[in-house]
């Protein structure tokens, strides 16, 4: 179906891990732990996603990590370097994601994202990488607002902060559940599995050269 140019989205709002970094906690744990099965247990078993969501939820590292020491104290050493060390568990950037988004930048597209990412592993990470996020007009941090995807709630919050009604924002996410839940408030959303996967759809909509 065609779209009516008033109608076509005029900004963009990516996700962060695995949109534009590859993010995985065996990057980090594998310069840690030198035998592949104990790794794959280690990762599995102690350091799940289910725990570490309660840091994209707002919650603070000191607390998580002293009732998983409490549960597995013979990784005590292991689970504590997950907070000062979190960085190194984000990979390279997604190949062709920087390049697009230097091309929507430099088209004048407004540039927005919001993440599922801890309050406290954000600020050294975004600082990190200054030369990218400094495209973006504003960044939604699901722990700075106790809210995560793919909750309603932050698109509404992220929509009210960017000025944007939900027809104009094209949301770019990995995860099928935070795009189905940006389609039902109105929100362009593209189910990412590589840059092959959003750039023709931006280029109809107009948002980069054809």
């Amino acid at each position: 179906m065609t779209v009516e140019r008033s109608d076509r989205p005029t900004a963009v709002i990516f996700d962060v891990g695995r949109v534009l970094y590859d993010w995985d906690p065996r990057i980090l744990y594998r310069r840690l732990i030198a035998d592949d099965r104990a790794l794959d247990a280690f990762v599995r078993d102690v350091v799940t996603t289910e725990w570490h969501f309660q840091h994209d939820a707002g919650r603070a590292f000191a607390d998580t990590s002293a009732e998983l020491i409490a549960r597995f104290p013979e990784h005590r050493a292991l689970i504590a370097a997950w907070g000062p060390r979190f960085n190194d568990s984000i990979g390279d950037p997604v190949p062709g994601m920087h390049e697009l988004v230097a091309e929507l930048d430099s088209a004048g597209v407004p540039l927005f994202a919001i993440t599922n990412f801890s309050h406290e592993f954000w600020p050294p990470f975004r600082a990190r990488e200054a030369a990218l996020f400094d495209r973006f007009r504003a960044i939604v941090v699901s722990g700075e607002e106790k809210l995560v995807k793919p909750d309603p709630a932050i698109y509404r919050l992220a929509l009210a902060r960017f000025g944007l009604e939900p027809h104009q924002a094209v949301f770019i996410d990995d995860s099928q559940a935070n795009i189905d839940a940006a389609r039902a408030l109105g929100i362009n959303a593209l189910h990412f599995n590589g840059e092959d996967s959003v750039r023709p759809q931006l280029r109809d909509w107009g948002l980069i050269p054809g």
